[in-house]
């Protein structure tokens, strides 16, 4: 497993393999867990090799938000990765071949200021996608989220890429870039993965101790009996976004709903 932090590199490492190699990338902001982990599994269970792309993108971040204290854990991640390749069985095709790791000058050669104003450049906005649900509070992050994909895609070079579930809105918008700006790229959406209670597992979770942990299950719990209704036959939007509503507002004051409407 090599890490690259140059593109230049990367690129001359992904021309070498063979035409017939085939590339599945996992791209990340670090601080993996288990999610991240079943992504790069599954990516090797369907391409000869694996790239996972660390890089914590400024371009997603307000100024107000937690880009200073996001957690950073390149040396755990590079491990898990390694683990990852020692537990992966014999007749899997891929293991994780490199790690592209690119500093934010290597993404951003103009800079990236957080106040998006400020900003100089070229980026990505798929409109109106972006603007909705995540988008309406946060309004530059779909923007950044849709600039580095486009970057990543077209540095890694990869047949296939590999997002969660749980980041629903954000899979929706990836598939529409790669359809409208014509990549050749399929995208693999796998499971969520969660802890015992059903929280889903992020990096951010380690911002949640005490209380504020024991009340965000709210969330799975919400969607879990909106599921069991609409099994039951209610299809009725207003119904099952009201009690979605109900459930979370009864959780307590450590809970506050950001935004609760139909899917895209």
């Amino acid at each position: 497993m090599q890490t690259y932090h140059a593109a230049s590199t990367y690129r001359a490492w992904r021309h070498s393999l063979p035409p017939t190699s085939t590339v599945g990338v996992v791209p990340t902001m670090g601080a993996l867990h288990a999610g991240h982990i079943s992504l790069a599994r599954a990516a090797a269970s369907e391409n000869t090799h694996v790239v996972v792309t660390i890089f914590l993108n400024p371009a997603q971040f307000s100024p107000t938000e937690d880009l200073a204290s996001y957690p950073k854990t390149l040396e755990k991640d590079l491990e898990k990765l390694e683990e990852l390749n020692a537990s992966l069985p014999d007749g899997v095709p891929g293991r994780v071949s490199a790690v592209f790791v690119p500093t934010v000058a290597e993404m951003y050669p103009a800079g990236i200021p957080l106040v998006r104003d400020q900003q100089v450049g070229t980026f990505v906005e798929v409109i109106p996608l972006s603007a909705k649900l995540e988008g309406g509070t946060r309004p530059h992050f779909f923007r950044g989220v849709a600039t580095v994909c486009t970057k990543l895609f077209n540095i890694t070079d990869p047949n296939r890429v590999y997002f969660g579930q749980k980041d629903v809105q954000q899979t929706v918008i990836i598939r529409r870039l790669l359809l409208d700006l014509l990549f050749d790229i399929e995208l693999r959406v796998i499971p969520t993965e969660r802890e015992k209670d059903g929280l889903a597992m992020s990096s951010r979770n380690v911002y949640l101790k005490g209380r504020r942990r024991e009340v965000a299950i709210v969330i799975y719990k919400a969607l879990k009996a909106v599921e069991e209704m609409y099994n039951g036959g209610e299809n009725r939007a207003n119904v099952l976004l009201k009690k979605a509503r109900e459930l979370v507002d009864n959780a307590g004051s450590e809970v506050k709903l950001d935004y609760n409407e139909k899917a895209i």
